[in-house]
């Protein structure tokens, strides 16, 4: 009996039998409703994962909101930084009638030029003489002549850079309280994804700017730097070129003590 039954499902395996051929008492396989119910499984068991995950993720919310209703308030409360902005520069007293473009200037960077003359000893032209000079005395005189072209430049460029900064230092500002008053708001709109990524380019390109205008300050200093390491160096190299003539020129101009030497005369 145990014979016939092996043979029986090893035929049934081996699709000998037809499709609904029946063994045993009233027990009937089909494949194809095999195949379905082992689909059905698989998607119950998919849907319980997907339930357990759910659970999950719900219980992490419950546990994360738990916390900041124990939190301080002060943690969930926005934060605001003031900034400072250059001001402009108060109007300085115009008692001569020659400060007034110059404070005008390096507020706006505009005008520079003039308003630097006018309140600084105007620059003149070459020497009376200095064609007569000898080479040396020339190079001496052309090097502090120098000094003075180049401090100008340097200066006036300087006051244009710092009024340029300061004249657009106010729209900065506006840029900055639009900047937090958009990252506070309660409006919907600038909580979606989109508005946050503008509002991250928008500082950062402020941030870019300020890097920019911080190095432009730099500069400036350090080309006041070199025109004063200039003059010291003008002034040393003069001193080392008077050194070095010293003896000969004190030969020339002084005249020398003979071997009789010199009487004087004491009266009592």
């Amino acid at each position: 009996m145990k014979s016939i039954l092996a043979t029986a499902i090893a035929a049934a395996t081996l699709g000998v039998l037809p499709a609904h051929a029946q063994f045993g008492s009233g027990i009937v396989y089909d494949p194809t409703q095999s195949a379905h119910a082992v689909e059905q499984i698989s998607q119950g068991q998919q849907i319980f994962t997907n339930s357990v995950r759910l659970a999950d993720n719900a219980i992490a919310t419950y546990n994360l909101a738990h916390q900041m209703s124990l939190a301080p308030q002060i943690l969930y409360q926005p934060f605001l930084s003031p900034s400072t902005y250059w001001m402009a520069l108060n109007q300085a007293a115009n008692t001569y009638g020659n400060s007034r473009q110059w404070t005008a200037s390096v507020n706006t960077g505009i005008g520079v030029g003039v308003g630097y003359q006018q309140a600084t000893i105007p620059r003149t032209g070459q020497i009376n003489g200095y064609g007569n000079l000898s080479t040396l005395g020339q190079q001496q005189i052309a090097a502090q002549g120098a000094t003075v072209d180049l401090s100008d430049s340097v200066t006036t460029s300087n006051m244009q850079t710092l009024g340029t900064i300061r004249a657009n230092s106010e729209q900065r500002q506006a840029d900055i309280n639009a900047l937090i008053s958009a990252s506070q708001s309660s409006d919907p709109a600038q909580h979606t994804e989109m508005a946050a990524l503008q509002r991250i380019n928008k500082a950062m390109i402020l941030l870019i700017q300020e890097q920019q205008e911080a190095n432009q300050i730099d500069q400036a200093v350090a080309l006041q730097q070199i025109i004063g390491q200039k003059v010291q160096q003008d002034n040393l190299k003069s001193l080392f070129i008077t050194a070095n003539g010293y003896q000969q020129n004190f030969d020339a101009a002084t005249p020398q003590q003979t071997s009789t030497g010199t009487n004087w005369a004491f009266h009592y």
